[in-house]
């Protein structure tokens, strides 16, 4: 019951942004451009936060402590999500993708640092790849990503919750999990690129897409480096 509910609230969000955008409408080159560079930031914002922030949070880490911290990222996460998701204004919704993009920054910073560092270029260099291939494969077949949106949604589901049965019930610490979200994350760029080509082109549908596509990269470059981790 409670999957087919957040499968109904994504679906509705994707929805309520087709029907939106009636007014403002910017060129395709111009909505597409938009969309790149908005998520060009939020990777540019990270990278800077990884390289400068480590000594410091370590420290806020000790003071605050795991849970605190915990708290501290999931919070704005979701309330980014949720305000960029509910506006139509796209000042707020970059407001909304900023406190996405800030809280996974200050953990991607508390993590990289301490994996060696030709894991994190090999899983920075996979994650461009895959998805500059799938990128390309969402502009070719645009209707076969499509068609995959449902499943990879109900997959995705399924697959966290059976990740967390299997980890904290079970004990489970192989890379199954690790390997199938990479595939779902690969196909979610396809599909949110495709599906981002779909929508209304206005700039607050440009930067909810590049939250998306944002969402599903650095995804995929956390499973990247879990896999790449555990094989070193």
């Amino acid at each position: 019951m409670a999957e087919s509910t957040a499968i109904r609230v994504f679906e509705n969000r994707k929805q309520a942004r087709l029907e939106s955008g009636e007014t403002d409408r910017m060129s395709a080159c111009s909505f597409n451009l938009t969309l790149c560079g908005t998520l060009a930031y939020g990777l540019i914002v990270n990278a800077v936060m990884v390289y400068y922030l480590f000594a410091p949070l370590q420290r806020l880490a000790a003071s605050m402590g795991w849970l605190g911290l915990l708290l501290g990222y999931l919070v704005p996460t979701f309330a980014g999500v949720f305000l960029a998701a509910r506006s139509k204004n796209p000042v707020v919704s970059f407001i909304g993708y900023n406190l996405v993009v800030l809280p996974i920054g200050l953990m991607l910073a508390l993590i990289v640092p301490g994996l060696p560092a030709g894991i994190v270029v090999k899983a920075m260099g996979l994650t461009a790849m895959v998805t500059l291939t799938m990128m390309v494969l969402a502009v070719i077949a645009p209707n076969f990503f499509l068609g995959l949106g449902r499943t990879l949604l109900v997959a995705l589901f399924v697959g966290l919750i059976a990740e967390v049965v299997a980890t904290f019930l079970f004990g489970y610490r192989g890379m199954l999990f690790d390997w199938l979200f990479v595939i779902l994350f690969s196909g979610y760029i396809g599909y949110d690129v495709a599906k981002s080509q779909l929508y209304p082109k206005t700039l607050d549908n440009a930067i909810d897409c590049a939250l998306d596509i944002y969402l599903d990269i650095i995804n995929l470059f956390i499973r990247l480096l879990s896999i790449l981790s555990r094989n070193n």
